[in-house]
């Protein structure tokens, strides 16, 4: 396994980010144990929930199911970068969600109690609150700092801007600010090209996409499938509407010699700004056969034609022109 650097930090994490979504829902919590240990077996140190998982309002189930493991001991705490996040709604009352100082704290609070740990590594702004402001945002990761409850604070789909905005006010605090930015980013949907990924670029923060193979659309969708993600009804849907790029990726892929799965991360994994692509097995199987990614290097003529594929929002890159 590789290791970088989380943005502008000094703390290393894995080239891959175990999510951890499915845990709960789509998973048992005895997979999801299975699981979280091979990943650590296989190097994978970087792991990353919400409070809003396994979607029961208030539960945090994933967060249990993590807590549990933890409990377990084994090192297992010691030995993994924890990533959590907050935003969502977690109750019916005033100030159960968004970015407010006392929601801050109260599920911080929370988080800790289920992951069953006194810190969180990266504790993440799971979506911009604009009836925040960054004054009263910072002022609360501060405290929770100085009480050792997170060590670093990230986001999640933010705009370039606001990425901009959440540094600048950071600054003017002498405070570390922002570490990481977690945003959709795949071959598919590239649009934080744009600004998101200058912006991390500017302000030194690590780049950790989400739905890497574009929620199954890039994982060989073509394929007819009665059950799993491929038989989902909104995948067949995105099927329909890409189909033609998609003939042309996974003829692409053919060519190769590769799964379009493991493709498509090779392609992440090739991006500067990426620090590290979020994988979310469902099962064993998929979480190791993730790692055949790390043995696939992309010619620059296969770049080229992934480009050509899948264009980028910002037309073809410099070296591209003529002049």
């Amino acid at each position: 396994m590789k290791y970088v650097h989380l943005g502008r930090s000094g703390l290393k994490v894995s080239r891959l980010c175990l999510g951890t979504m499915n845990f709960g829902p789509e998973t048992t919590e005895a997979d999801s144990g299975t699981i979280m240990d091979t990943a650590l077996e296989l190097g994978i140190n970087f792991f990353d929930t919400a409070n809003v998982y396994g979607w029961e309002v208030g539960e945090g189930i994933t967060e249990q199911i993590i807590g549990r493991w933890f409990a377990q001991g084994g090192q297992r705490r010691e030995k993994v970068v924890l990533a959590t996040k907050v935003f969502g709604r977690m109750g019916d009352w005033p100030n159960q969600s968004r970015l407010s100082a006392l929601h801050i704290k109260r599920a911080c609070e929370a988080s800790l109690r289920r992951l069953q740990t006194d810190y969180i590594d990266l504790y993440q702004m799971h979506h911009v609150d604009r009836h925040s402001p960054w004054e009263e945002i910072w002022q609360a990761m501060e405290q929770l700092m100085r009480e050792g409850k997170i060590l670093y604070v990230g986001s999640s789909n933010f705009a370039g801007w606001h990425l901009a905005q959440a540094q600048e006010m950071a600054r003017h605090r002498n405070f570390l600010g922002l570490v990481a930015e977690q945003s959709l980013y795949n071959l598919n949907d590239r649009m934080i090209e744009l600004e998101v990924i200058p912006a991390c670029e500017a302000y030194g923060i690590g780049l950790i996409p989400w739905s890497p193979v574009a929620r199954g659309l890039l994982a060989g969708a073509l394929e007819p499938a009665t059950s799993g993600r491929r038989a989902d009804e909104d995948l067949r849907k995105n099927v329909e509407k890409f189909r033609p790029r998609l003939e042309a990726y996974e003829s692409l892929c053919r060519e190769v010699g590769e799964a379009p799965a493991h493709i498509a991360m090779a392609w992440l994994l090739q991006q500067p700004a990426v620090t590290a692509p979020i994988i979310g097995p469902r099962t064993l199987d998929q979480l190791q056969g993730a790692m055949r990614t790390f043995d696939i290097t992309l010619s620059k003529e296969v770049l080229k034609k992934l480009d050509t594929i899948f264009p980028g929002p910002g037309g073809p890159a410099p070296e591209a022109y003529a002049w």
